[in-house]
């Protein structure tokens, strides 16, 4: 009986619902430090984006204070409400810590609504919760869901891992791939695939 009940379990897909938005390379906007090509600290080669950074490098702008980033900021689709997802499959290699590998902008008294960060191969709710184990050196799907005013969740590999309250705000947007966080290692590197937003009506 159990084997039968197991059997005829549905289990759903965070995209079920959503509809898939219209995407081109336009709305993939990089930002690196400001004084390297692009091809210093990016490629994108048989549809892997390959984002990588050095805690020495400078910001992506001569008058920013921030820390050193490679980033696709998404374009294009800034939201301030209704219900929104990002997807990508995302691979970290060995070594690679104190760097946030996607995060929603966006947020009140705040930059952002959500990090996802790695510390020593553990992938963070920023430098706190631990959200999914052992990501080192292999392909994990990130599906994370905003609805505006209420939840941010996290699904790793189409199971879902994590929720948190929205931390308000009225503009906000996607990214993807390495800024440097507390503690980080000398080089920071992320990879991504298949990256797509989703929203619902």
């Amino acid at each position: 009986m159990l084997i039968v009940l197991l059997h005829n379990l549905v289990i759903s897909d965070p995209t079920d619902g959503f509809t898939a938005v219209s995407l081109n390379e336009d709305n993939f906007k990089l930002q690196k430090p400001y004084d390297v090509d692009p091809s210093d600290r990016y490629s994108f080669e048989n549809g892997i984006r390959k984002l990588w950074v050095f805690s020495s490098d400078n910001p992506f702008k001569q008058d920013s204070d921030t820390k050193p980033r490679t980033e696709i900021r998404m374009t294009g689709y800034d939201y301030s409400d209704g219900v929104w997802q990002f997807e990508g499959y995302g691979y970290v290699p060995s070594g690679t810590t104190g760097v946030s590998i996607m995060q929603i902008f966006g947020a009140d008294n705040q930059a952002t609504s959500i990090m996802l960060r790695v510390y020593n191969g553990q992938l963070k709710y920023y430098d706190k919760d631990v959200i999914e184990d052992n990501i080192y050196d292999r392909w994990f799907r990130v599906n994370v869901i905003h609805t505006v005013g209420g939840k941010i969740t996290v699904f790793i590999d189409g199971t879902q891992k994590y929720e948190a309250d929205d931390k308000g705000g009225s503009d906000h947007y996607f990214k993807f791939g390495v800024y440097t966080q507390e503690g980080s290692s000398d080089c920071m590197e992320s990879r991504w695939r298949d990256v797509q937003i989703y929203n619902k009506s």
